[in-house]
């Protein structure tokens, strides 16, 4: 399936989420792989879940690991990208082999000058930034008129709930680099409800 926007899905865990999401067009899918995160995979794990999909970046997501951890485990599981769950200091971030995806949560009363600082120091550090929380309110006109302003300085991936509306207005306004999906477990092994995330692909199908 052919998409109008990239997508990045998080916290695959099971076979069915990584073979719907890469049929169904993902371009990343990402695993828990630091033994300090929920429902984290051994590289064994990971390794045989990438075999069974192709043209997919693997995306490894790590919270407390040091950098040469994640290094080793990265090129083991043939990692593209890996995903940082905090903020690290820039000394860190070049012992990384890696391009580097930062989560960031939204916090809907930070002052703008605050947000944008925050995306200012790790600008050159990393190669985007992913913000998987849905604000808990609708987007002001003044919050989406600046994050409007940070997607064209910033490579910004958004949760599909920042849409209120119809996700592909969200896209034509923001246009951020893609949207972030989460994954799932399995009802039993083979059996997996998508009903929700096939709705959201079924909007960004081309």
């Amino acid at each position: 399936m052919s998409l109008i926007t990239s997508v990045l899905v998080r916290g695959i865990n099971n076979l069915s989420d990584a073979r719907y999401c890469a049929g169904m067009g993902a371009d990343y899918l990402t695993f828990n792989l630091d033994p300090a995160l929920p429902n984290h995979l051994a590289p064994e794990a990971v390794k045989e879940l990438g075999g069974w999909v192709a043209g997919i970046k693997l995306v490894g997501e790590f919270s407390t690991l040091p950098a040469a951890e994640i290094n080793a485990i990265a090129r083991d599981c043939g990692l593209s990208y890996v995903l940082l769950t905090r903020i690290r200091p820039k000394e860190e971030l070049a012992g990384l082999e890696l391009p580097v995806l930062q989560l960031m949560n939204w916090i809907p009363d930070m002052l703008p000058e605050d947000v944008d600082m925050r995306f200012k120091q790790l600008k050159g550090h990393v190669a985007g930034f992913v913000l998987p929380t849905i604000p808990p309110q609708p987007l002001t006109g003044v919050q989406l008129a600046h994050l409007t302003e940070q997607a064209r300085t910033y490579s910004i991936w958004l949760a599909a709930g920042f849409a209120t509306g119809k996700l592909r207005d969200l896209l034509n306004t923001v246009q951020p680099a893609g949207i972030v999906l989460e994954g799932g477990d399995e009802i039993k092994p083979g059996l997996r409800d998508f009903s929700e995330m096939e709705a959201v692909f079924e909007e960004l199908e081309d």
